[in-house]
């Protein structure tokens, strides 16, 4: 009897833990979304919990969708403009690195790996500024998709290295001997059966590319031009905050991360799982 208590006592502790992480981790976006129907005034009196559904401000996310789509829709073409060329690279860099053997070719793949530690763009942004204004690509969105794509490959090179190596030989003479040419050998052998593990580094760099924050604040000049990030920081206003035009805006902007989260979250998962066995 004491047994069957101790083990619901410990279920009991389990289920109450988990909840209580549920509640830390969605609370504020319920707040966020209760926030997003009100005035100020109405915010200033209860800011916790929904009031009368006839006294909720619509408006307010007619306001925030007005101000926010564009920027979603900047965020959008950057961030998968910048997943698709990083992905390219990678791809090929990893397959070369991985089968073949040539002069130079571990210099080559320890200095790929050595950029790890090359500082982020934050202690480079004097640099890099300077490149882009160079290349007349200030007030682009071209410059978020080039330096998106460039930056943050090695981790995805290390991983799908490592990978490819793994996949049995017999695989790339067969398909030699069938006449199939490098990137014929990529397209149905390595695509296939790297997909878990390049779905997870397609949306690590999804995400890196959609929060960054400080090279659009700096190069970027026109309004519509703005990623989300940035946008949403002009959304605060510069004198009165508008709470719920605000909370309004943050919630349509996470509408895009949730989905991406609802139907990728299995791939994610499936391409970590992949690389662990792999490792």
């Amino acid at each position: 009897m004491s047994t069957k208590r101790r083990s619901k006592t410990a279920e009991f502790l389990k289920h109450g833990y988990l909840w209580f992480i549920l509640g830390t981790a969605f609370y504020p976006l319920f707040v966020m979304v209760v926030v997003s129907f009100k005035t100020n005034e109405q915010y200033q009196l209860n800011p916790w919990f929904f009031d009368a559904i006839h006294t909720w401000q619509w408006q307010n996310w007619a306001v925030a969708w007005n101000i926010v789509s564009t920027y979603i829709a900047n965020s959008i073409v950057t961030s998968v403009a910048a997943v698709i060329f990083s992905l390219i690279m990678t791809v090929l860099t990893s397959y070369v690195l991985a089968r073949y053997r040539f002069p130079g070719r571990n210099v080559v793949y320890y200095s790929v790996i050595a950029s790890m530690f090359l500082p982020s763009t934050a202690a480079t942004l004097v640099t890099l500024f300077a490149l882009l204004e160079n290349l007349n690509l200030i007030n682009s969105l071209w410059a978020l998709i080039i330096v998106g794509a460039a930056g943050g490959q090695v981790v995805g090179i290390f991983i799908l290295k490592q990978f490819i190596e793994d996949i049995p030989k017999e695989l790339f003479e067969s398909a030699q001997i069938d006449g199939a040419g490098h990137l014929s050998q990529i397209r149905h052998i390595v695509l296939p059966m790297s997909g878990g593990i390049l779905s997870t580094v397609a949306i690590m760099k999804f995400l890196g590319v959609w929060n960054n924050v400080i090279l659009p604040l700096v190069i970027m000049r026109d309004d519509e031009k703005f990623t989300v990030p940035v946008g949403l920081l002009y959304l605060e206003g510069e004198y009165v905050k508008q709470w719920g035009e605000m909370m309004a805006g943050y919630a349509i902007a996470s509408v895009p991360l949730i989905v991406l989260f609802l139907f990728t979250m299995r791939l994610f998962v499936k391409g970590l799982a992949a690389g662990a066995v792999k490792g």
